[in-house]
């Protein structure tokens, strides 16, 4: 019988063998079930603090805390620490939580503050710089892929500090990227059960890497979001001011027809045009280019237009009062910046006009010859743009010129946005069509006149993206 037994149990050692090995193995999965589990959750936990600072409206210095704060719930690592690499190519310390050890040695005096003061680390961490090549992190600049060092007594990259608080046991040091964006290297030091770090650790800090990226991005494209509406709202009401020191009416004088346009090619633009009545007959009239765009071009176009009011009825002289205007603005002109302006005096009783001009275009002047055929012609006079030289040279080079100016003439001031006007080969309207057009329009009123110039150069232009501001003044004498 006890032979018998003895060969039963024989016979059944591999059945039971088998039966321990699948049991063993259906405790394995359920204990990486377990792991994935658990680290699926402490993604989540990653991924919820990370929502939440983004809800809060962090600053990015904010967030670089919060991500090291949030590495350190979800890792279990007793202190972590966030690098950032500048446009110097070094890398500097943009957020820290725990005595993350510095990544260079303590000097003798750092290691007596360091006996006085807990916080002197963070200190230290946050002062230093290293290049991007240098220690673990800068092998995760370098490669682009993450690093765990298990044992950091044998790996060379690792610094020993005397003071055991800043042992290195075990550290892990991965990217922060989103697609082609790198926004720096988070790095965890020192398992909180004195374990080192795993494989299974090192998989996580990975997926908290790409989280935390993500928030990256997500906060940075916020703060754009609302960086632009708030740039959009500066840009509407600039361009609303600029709209209200346009003229609202224009100045009624006997013989004289008036008409403007203006039309800025971004919200707001840097031309403008001033309609100045000195008298019963006379009337003062500016078109100007300021250099640039933007609104710091439409501030000095402002500038430039109060002053001119000011200054216009002291003068008789359109070249005494930019002489006047540059000496004023001298101070307010930013350097690289200057404005082209022409500046006519208009006198409907004398059948003349009088202009002076600072390095703008031609006026223009469209007169029946004496078999009453029209022609037009540009008109000019030496002047330089205001703000560009000093006192001396603008006021010894600008000069008035007069023309006649009578009944069915027609007197024509604008930008570079009309002559400048690109078609879809790229050509600009030029010149030689500007004339051709107001020989063709010039019978017609003001209004009429600037209504056909428009019409003739949006069919040159075809669509083609308005590159330039464009302002258009036309006087006629009726």
């Amino acid at each position: 019988m006890l032979l018998v037994f003895i060969g039963i149990l024989i016979g059944a050692v591999p059945l039971l063998w088998s039966m321990y090995r699948a049991r063993r193995q259906t405790e394995r999965i359920e204990e990486e079930k377990q792991q994935v589990t658990q680290e699926r959750q402490q993604v989540v936990d990653f991924m919820h603090h990370m929502v939440e600072a983004l809800g809060e409206g962090l600053s990015p210095a904010e967030l670089h805390q919060r991500v090291v704060h949030a590495a350190i719930l979800c890792s279990g690592a007793l202190s972590a620490c966030l690098f950032e690499r500048t446009e110097a190519g070094r890398v500097r310390t943009a957020a820290v939580e725990g005595l993350f050890p510095p990544h260079r040695p303590l000097d003798v005096t750092d290691r007596a503050k360091l006996a006085t003061r807990a916080r002197f680390i963070e200190q230290v961490l946050r002062a230093e710089t290293f290049p991007d090549n240098e220690g673990i992190v800068g092998a995760v600049i370098q490669t682009g892929r993450g690093q765990l060092v298990a044992d950091a007594a044998v790996d060379p990259r690792v610094v020993r500090h005397d003071d055991l608080a800043l042992k290195v046991r075990s550290v892990i040091a991965v990217p922060l990227q989103f697609r082609d964006r790198f926004f720096g290297v988070l790095a965890v030091a020192n398992s909180a059960d004195g374990e080192p770090f795993t494989e299974t650790d090192f998989s996580l800090m990975q997926s908290l890497a790409e989280q935390a990226a993500l928030a990256l991005h997500n906060a940075e494209f916020l703060h754009y979001q609302i960086e632009k509406k708030q740039l959009d709202l500066d840009l509407s009401l600039a361009s609303g001011i600029q709209q209200m020191l346009l003229p609202r009416a224009f100045p009624q004088i006997a013989g004289l027809e008036v008409d403007a346009r203006y039309t800025p090619a971004q919200k707001v633009g840097g031309d403008f045009y001033d309609l100045i009545p000195l008298d019963a007959q006379r009337l003062g009239v500016a078109v100007a280019d300021v250099s640039g765009k933007g609104i710091p071009a439409s501030l000095l176009m402002a500038i430039c237009r109060t002053n001119l009011r000011q200054i216009a009825p002291r003068h008789i002289s359109p070249a005494a009062a930019l002489v006047e205007l540059n000496r004023t603005l001298g101070a307010e002109v930013l350097r690289g910046m200057f404005i082209t302006l022409v500046y006519a005096v208009i006198d409907a009783v004398q059948n003349d006009v009088v202009f002076a001009r600072a390095g703008h275009e031609l006026p223009l002047l469209c007169r029946r010859d004496a078999t009453g055929v029209a022609r037009s012609e540009f008109v000019g006079s030496e002047g330089m743009p205001v703000g560009m030289v000093p006192d001396e040279l603008f006021a010894g080079v600008i000069a008035d010129r007069r023309e006649s100016f009578r009944p069915g003439d027609v007197f024509m001031l604008y930008t570079d946005g009309i002559t400048e006007a690109p078609n879809p080969e790229q050509k600009e309207f030029a010149a030689p069509r500007l004339l051709d057009a107001v020989n063709a329009l010039h019978t017609r009123p003001a209004a009429e006149i600037n209504d056909g110039l428009i019409e003739i150069v949006a069919r040159f232009t075809a669509g083609e993206p308005q590159r330039d501001d464009l302002t258009v003044v036309t006087l006629r004498r009726s």
